[in-house]
């Protein structure tokens, strides 16, 4: 397997595309031995270090009607706390990811998590609401630190023919913290001072620092691009600005000035980093990549699963603690068949990719997820768990399903020194799609809840009536204080009214899963995509499944990784100084 120069195509300066036979996953450990037995221990730590993201990322709503109360937030601080770290953590992923590819990625995860566990020690000791949301910015910095690095190292580490195995796993176990968060938060604030949630954090990232340092190989681009500050510093403010405006969309209105300009901002500023890494030289994200229609498409199925499952997620608390009554322990615990059914769909799709491709498996996953969300549509306040439950746990499969042969796809179409940028292209991908599950689907269920109990609070005070109407929790409050008949009736007609928005989210969220199933079998290649002539980069690199050999063994002794229909191909340059970019994968 050697590069070498097509005599006859030397004066047409195109990009010619050669295959050539492809190595077995075991040639692949040969040729980085250490590294390579030590992978599966490598893969718990970066599983690890990701899980203390989804933990606090959950973890913080079981806390705030106590951080309220020791804290004396008021409602806009407590909006704060929760947004400071959603809104730092999805502006810097682009940002970060490019960093690690130039800086080692190992480096920021380190650095990510020293700083996670250095501002959850500072967020634990604060003594005022501004404090607190100091320190949870600075968690978010390091969030946006931790994550793109861990899956740019699974996919330096591990083969391409066991890559879907690991990004299964990976997903897996980071999927433990949707039900671990409320259910460990809960156990702690009943037990210990509100702070202790944070501290939580503090012992997981030490274990995972101390085995990175061990376990961790380090992994960079060896030839990064001059740094593009401008279009580093456009995809902060884009980003930021873009998430910014959906969490506020509910809470302030989508009409508000704050809302608009956010998001109008968001606009501008996404459309001069788009007109401006269209015209540098060194861009930090080269557009080309997207004509791989696996970046393009799998990144679209992964912002509308995440759309989905933040959406759920966010409503489901609601229905959990306010309609059916139970503690924010109790309501994590019923989280659980969401994080089993992720677990199930790692081995199913380990198994299903290979046979049946990306798209199928993708599909289907999509689609079955659209009809489990209608059937969500159908429940009601006297609904068994038993049957909700099943429900979840399904999703959680079908979600599962979908999101690790997605995240497979927009990895392998980004070539391995992007490693970085491709992992937070993905991760931007989720982020985004989760905040705009809860603005989008938690509008819709707001806008059906206030219709829907408008009648039963008529005889209530201005002040009251405004309350009950802004959400369920308030009313359910309200109507225990009015007591008797007249906060029976209430009661019953909150949880009526949040019902019929719970539906109508089910209902839209179903509706965009399967438009998604139709997208991704319409334009998700299955297999990977060869890079077509044109797509090039300033500096010839290998782009393939395997990468540039990373420890200076040549092709005879590193050959490809990958076995099967996705099996590696390897670009050349012929007639021209530059090679494919990206799309080789």
């Amino acid at each position: 397997m050697t590069w070498h120069d097509d005599q006859s195509g030397s004066d047409r300066g195109t990009v010619a595309l050669e295959r050539t036979e492809v190595g077995t996953d075991e040639e692949h450990g040969r040729g980085r031995g250490t590294t390579y037995r030590r992978r599966w221990w490598t893969l718990a730590i970066l599983s690890v270090s990701l899980l203390i993201i989804i933990i606090d990322d959950t973890i913080i709503n079981v806390a705030v009607p106590t951080l309220q109360r020791e804290l004396g937030a008021s409602v806009s601080a407590l909006q704060w706390i929760v947004d400071a770290y959603i809104i730092v953590f999805a502006g810097l992923l682009l940002t970060m990811g490019a960093l690690g590819d130039r800086f080692g990625r190992k480096r920021l995860l380190q650095i990510g998590l020293l700083v996670f566990a250095g501002s959850s020690v500072l967020g634990a000791y604060a003594g005022s609401a501004s404090q607190l949301i100091v320190a949870r910015a600075l968690m978010g910095v390091g969030g946006a630190l931790i994550m793109p690095s861990t899956l740019s190292v699974i996919t330096d580490v591990f083969p391409r023919g066991e890559r879907i195995k690991a990004i299964g796993i990976w997903t897996g176990i980071a999927s433990l913290g949707i039900p671990l968060g409320p259910i460990v938060g809960g156990w702690l604030l009943e037990h210990f001072w509100w702070g202790s949630a944070f501290l939580l954090n503090v012992p997981i990232a030490i274990a995972a620092l101390a085995g990175g340092w061990i376990l961790v190989p380090e992994s960079r681009n060896p030839a990064p691009p001059r740094a593009d500050l401008p279009g580093l510093a456009l995809s902060v403010v884009a980003l930021a600005s873009l998430v910014y405006g959906i969490v506020e969309g509910p809470a302030s209105g989508w009409t508000s000035g704050a809302v608009i300009g956010s998001l109008g901002l968001a606009v501008v500023a996404g459309a001069t980093f788009v007109r401006h890494e269209a015209r540098v030289r060194e861009p930090m994200l080269d557009l080309r990549l997207f004509r791989n229609p696996r970046l393009g498409w799998g990144t679209v199925a992964m912002t509308l699963t995440g759309l989905a499952i933040g959406g759920l997620a966010f409503l489901l608390t609601q229905y959990l603690q306010f309609v059916q009554g139970y503690t924010p322990l109790q309501a994590g615990l019923r989280f659980l068949p969401i994080a089993i059914g992720f677990g199930i769909a790692s081995p199913i799709t380990q198994r299903l990719v290979p046979r049946v491709g990306t798209t199928r498996t993708v599909a289907a996953a999509l689609g079955g997820s659209a009809l489990l969300f209608a059937a969500l549509s159908l429940v009601g306040p006297a609904t068994s768990y038993w049957l909700v439950g099943a429900a979840l746990l399904l999703i959680g499969l079908g979600i599962g399903a979908a999101l690790v042969p997605s995240t497979d796809a927009v990895m392998a179409a980004v070539p391995d020194q992007n490693a970085g940028l491709g992992s937070a292209i993905n991760d931007s991908g989720r982020q985004v799609g989760a905040a705009l599950g809860v603005g989008i689907l938690g509008a819709l269920a707001n806008a059906a809840y206030r219709s829907g109990i408008g009648g039963a609070v008529s005889s209530l005070s201005p002040d009251l009536a405004a309350a009950a109407k802004r959400s369920v929790g308030a009313a359910l409050e309200i109507a225990g204080g009015v007591g008797g008949p007249a906060g029976e009736v209430l009661r019953r007609a909150a949880n009526a009214a949040f019902m019929d928005g719970f539906g109508l989210a089910m209902l839209a969220g179903a509706v965009l899963l399967a438009a998604a199933a139709i997208a991704v079998l319409r334009w998700l290649p299955s297999n990977d995509v060869p890079a077509q002539p044109g797509q090039a980069l300033d500096h010839p690199q290998p782009i393939g499944l395997d990468g540039p050999p990373r420890d200076g063994a040549t092709r005879e002794q590193r050959p490809g990784r990958g076995v099967g229909p996705e099996a590696a191909t390897w670009m050349r340059p012929v007639g021209s100084a530059k090679a494919p970019a990206g799309e080789g994968r």
